[in-house]
C-alpha cells in the first residue's frame, strides 16, 4: 500500500513540476473545426510583463486540413488598441517530405507549437491572430493558441 502511495505521490508532483515556465497559455476553439478569413481569434494579455518572454504559437489540428503549413498574420496591439506590431508567419504542419503530421498528437487530432521568430513588443496588451491562406474557409484546423514561456 505505501509503495502505490509513493507512486502516486510521485506522479503528481511530476505533473505539477512540468510546465512552471508556462506564464500564459490559452486556445480558442474554432466553430465546426473552420478558420474563417472574418474570424480574428484575440488574446487578452493584460499586464503580462514580456521582457525576456519567448512566444509560441500553437495550431491545434486534424487530417482534414489539406495543406502543408499555415499563413498567420500576428497583430500585437497596445493598451489604445494600437497596432504595434504586424507580421506573417509560416507555420508548417506537415513534413514536406513523407506528408507526416508535425507536432504532438492523438488519434487524428495533432497540436504544433511554433516559436515566433520575432519578438512580441514589451507594451502588448493584445495578440489577434488572422488566418491567411487566401481562402474564405480553412477546414481542419480545430484551435489557435498562445503560450508565453520564461
Amino acid at each position: 500500500m505505501s509503495k502505490s502511495i509513493y507512486l502516486f505521490s510521485s506522479i503528481v508532483i511530476l505533473f505539477f513540476s512540468c510546465g512552471q515556465d508556462r506564464v500564459y497559455e490559452e486556445f480558442i476553439a474554432l466553430d465546426n473545426q473552420t478558420w474563417n478569413a472574418s474570424d480574428s481569434l484575440n488574446f487578452d494579455l493584460g499586464e503580462l510583463d514580456l521582457n525576456e518572454k519567448k512566444t509560441l504559437l500553437a495550431l491545434r489540428f486534424n487530417e482534414q486540413y489539406g495543406y502543408s503549413n499555415c499563413y498567420i498574420r500576428v497583430i500585437s496591439k497596445d493598451s489604445t488598441q494600437s497596432v504595434i506590431g504586424n507580421k506573417l508567419l509560416d507555420v508548417p504542419l506537415f513534413d514536406s517530405k513523407t506528408g507526416e503530421p508535425l507536432g504532438n498528437g492523438f488519434g487524428s487530432t495533432f497540436t504544433k507549437y511554433d516559436t515566433l521568430p520575432f519578438s512580441i513588443p514589451e507594451n502588448t496588451k493584445s495578440i489577434t491572430l488572422l488566418q491567411y491562406m487566401r481562402v474564405e474557409d480553412l477546414p481542419g484546423i480545430e484551435a489557435a493558441g498562445i503560450k508565453i514561456i520564461d
